[in-house]
């Protein structure tokens, strides 16, 4: 017996002015769907979802819910006007009866219900938005960058209770290890088309790759036809003019078929350039302490930050991630202990509030009126890594286009303020990058480009990330908040980070309260002579060697392609030198699992 869907869009279009975000678009949610919607910024992910919810009422098509199901949205700014506090605004429209769930979502997210919603963060009001969407307990619940200004531990809770639902939802995340852990099947939003995929998230990448390769070659074989046709037309057709009309008509349509195809958004165009180099150790921290009133941020907690180290800050919001950084930074004096820091800094800070950014100002304005990036003179052009760029030409490598250049930065979306922020950051030479929150709003392909950035940046980076694919993907070292003025720092990223807690005693329980079991497991011996770091580092080698064969022969794919270096020579550029990076990473890890290995043997 068919089930009756839940949700159902028929030949839905919409339009708001130019080309049409869709067209024709079906789409069915079943009971019990665990779906990711995914596609790059701007490309109407956000708007599908209003459509979905009833909020944005489409130019043509139908929109069914099922009799007696309820659907539940959470946008990603609630419009939280006309309320007082955060709990008011979580218990409107949920029955008496059913504010206990309220009450259990308050505790699992741990947000404050008389927060006043007017001094509510980004955060705060995050959780309330959740809290209220899991009090209506709706049949289905869509849910837009539910992640974003959550920490890690809020996330958690969030993926175990979306686990263990009974109703179905649909998630516009980021978060590639959220929608690793929850989505059944994928659908992917490009330009226009929906298409649905019934696999897990882990998936996408390939089928979305395997699409578009197709689509380039079908594109080739139009491009080849379209330039035999025209050498026919110019060639001959004076003497074949009656008799070949119907040939010159196929040639025609095969332009307009030509012209009429949308071409995918490109990848930003970042880069980042060092400046000079820095001193071999950046910053040096030895016992410092701090607190606010009985709030102790950090206790005797020391650390030495070297060159080309990529620090990550990991725990929950407001356990002073923030101020260890400007601790660390020498912006904020401690009460005990010394910062010292490396010679020849060039410090370029990514800052997760968005305050560089004045909302009023245009993005022409943002760039041009920033003091390093002006050109004297040159009104139309900035400063970018130490040479002038006309400004249009600029925020086009960021994906803006030009009728968005004299635009107000309110008018952005998140992922195109982080994008503008970027823009102004890269402008920089730098060799120490500060990143709060740098990978909220950004989609899965910018998000790519920034790794590899980070991967080849040569200076040294601090980094706040509630990502934990990110985190994994970038850190060297994760200093963890533990609470209690704890701050603990431990190799690798945010996976290394877990097992290794996991292997560590909380310092809080007393060692006569412990069980014998976890005392004798509290100093692992070392493998063979190898340090604890070592150890790890010799575990985790394989599958980084495994990583490094797989791009190269990604790369060397692309690259046997003849016609790459004519038809795209700024790709070829880029896939040359991404391939002797990984070729030069790929022979330094097997010179440094021989040694390991070698070491461990002996």
């Amino acid at each position: 017996m068919a089930r009756i869907p839940l949700l159902q869009l028929s030949d839905v279009s919409l339009t708001f002015g130019g080309d049409p975000v869709f067209a024709g678009l079906d789409l069915v949610v079943q009971p019990g769907d665990r779906l990711a919607l995914v596609g790059r910024n701007g490309s109407g992910k956000s708007t599908l979802m209003k459509v979905m919810a009833g909020l944005v009422e489409p130019d043509s098509g139908s929109l069914v819910v099922a009799p007696g199901n309820t659907v539940g949205y959470m946008e990603q700014d609630a419009d939280m006007s006309g309320f007082a506090t955060l709990g008011d605004y979580a218990a409107s429209g949920v029955a008496p009866g059913e504010l206990y769930r309220i009450e259990r979502a308050g505790e699992g997210l741990k947000f404050d219900p008389a927060r006043a919603v007017s001094t509510a963060s980004g955060g705060e009001r995050r959780r309330a938005a959740l809290a209220k969407l899991m009090g209506e307990a709706p049949d289905l619940m869509l849910l837009d960058e539910p992640t974003n200004h959550l920490d890690i531990e809020a996330i958690t809770w969030l993926e175990q209770e979306l686990s263990s639902t009974r109703a179905a939802f649909v998630l516009i995340s980021h978060d590639r290890a959220f929608l690793r852990r929850l989505a059944k099947a994928t659908l992917w939003i490009d330009r226009g088309t929906v298409r649905r995929q019934d696999k897990g998230f882990d998936a996408f990448e390939t089928w979305r790759d395997a699409i578009w390769e197709e689509e380039d070659m079908q594109r080739h074989k139009l491009n080849r036809l379209i330039k035999s046709e025209s050498k026919w037309a110019v060639e001959g057709i004076s003497a074949r003019r009656k008799r070949n009309q119907g040939r010159v008509r196929a040639l025609q349509a095969l332009r307009a078929e030509r012209a009429g195809q949308i071409r995918r958004q490109g990848t930003a165009e970042l880069a980042l350039q060092s400046g000079d180099k820095s001193g071999k150790k950046v910053i040096e921290a030895t016992g410092i302490s701090k607190s606010f009133g009985e709030t102790a941020i950090v206790r005797n907690f020391s650390l030495t930050v070297q060159r080309g180290d990529r620090v990550a800050f990991v725990g929950p919001n407001g356990a002073g991630k923030t101020t260890l950084l400007k601790l660390l930074l020498g912006e904020i004096r401690p009460d005990a202990g010394t910062v010292k820091l490396g010679t020849n800094l060039e410090i370029a800070v990514f800052d997760q509030a968005r305050a560089q950014l004045d909302p009023d100002l245009s993005l022409w304005d943002s760039l041009t009126g920033d003091a390093e990036m002006r050109v004297s003179g040159k009104a139309d052009q900035v400063m970018v890594r130490g040479a002038p760029r006309h400004v249009v030409g600029y925020l086009k490598d960021f994906l803006f286009d030009e009728a968005q250049v004299r635009a107000p930065v309110r008018s952005l979306s998140g992922g195109e303020k982080a994008r503008l922020l970027l823009a102004r950051l890269m402008a920089r030479q730098s060799n120490l990058l500060v990143l709060d929150e740098p990978t909220n709003d950004l989609d899965v392909e910018t998000l790519d480009l920034l790794q590899e950035l980070l991967d080849d940046y040569d200076g040294t980076v601090l980094l706040v990330s509630h990502d934990r694919d990110f985190l994994d993907r970038v850190a060297t070292m994760t200093i963890a908040m533990e609470g209690g003025g704890r701050a603990v720092a431990y190799p690798g990223g945010w996976s290394d980070y877990m097992a290794q807690r996991r292997e560590r005693p909380d310092p809080a329980i007393p060692e006569a309260a412990r069980p014998a079991k976890e005392k004798a497991r509290k100093d692992p011996p070392a493998k063979n002579g190898l340090s604890f770091t070592e150890k790890h580092r010799l575990e985790n080698l394989p599958a980084e060697i495994e990583r490094l064969e797989a791009e190269i022969s990604k790369l060397e794919t692309l690259m046997a392609d003849p016609d790459l270096y004519t038809r795209e020579p700024v790709k070829f550029r880029k896939a040359t030198e991404a391939l002797v990076q990984r070729q030069s990473a790929l022979s330094a890890a097997e010179t440094e699992w021989l040694e390991l290995e070698e070491k461990a043997g002996g």
